[in-house]
């Protein structure tokens, strides 16, 4: 069976570390990239099946990661961000993110928003199988 491999980027050491231990042991493959520029390249080269995405991150914002990785990918990306306001949501979501959601989050709604977005027919070139639930 396949499984998903999810790009993280995030220039928080301590969440990608948050992230990478929450979801190992639910999903697959986790890539992890600190600066964009390595995340770009990483989902150039890895060709992950979703992205999560800080969008305040140093040297290359979130939205401009976003467009860059739509410049050659349709791999899901949902951002994960402490910004809390409808203006960044839409401006994300135009810049090519396909969810968002606000830091803190519950890893039930993550795994679910996740799992909406393994779903879809861009996410992969066969099934994948969904995240385990925790409720």
């Amino acid at each position: 069976m396949k499984q998903a491999k999810i790009l993280v980027i995030d220039d928080d050491e301590g969440m990608t570390e948050l992230l990478e231990l929450l979801l190992l042991p639910i999903s697959s493959c986790i890539l992890v990239a600190n600066t964009g520029a390595e995340g770009v390249e990483l989902a150039r080269t890895a060709a992950p099946n979703l992205i999560i995405l800080d969008l305040m991150l140093p040297g290359m914002n979130g939205w401009e990661i976003s467009r860059a990785v739509r410049s050659f990918s349709t791999c899901p990306i949902l951002i994960l961000s402490a910004i809390d306001s409808p203006d960044i949501v839409a401006r994300a979501l135009d810049a090519g993110a396909d969810d968002y959601l606000v830091k803190p989050v519950s890893s039930n709604t993550l795994i679910a928003r996740l799992n909406n977005l393994l779903r879809r027919p861009q996410a992969a070139t066969g099934p994948l199988p969904l995240l385990n639930q925790f409720y």
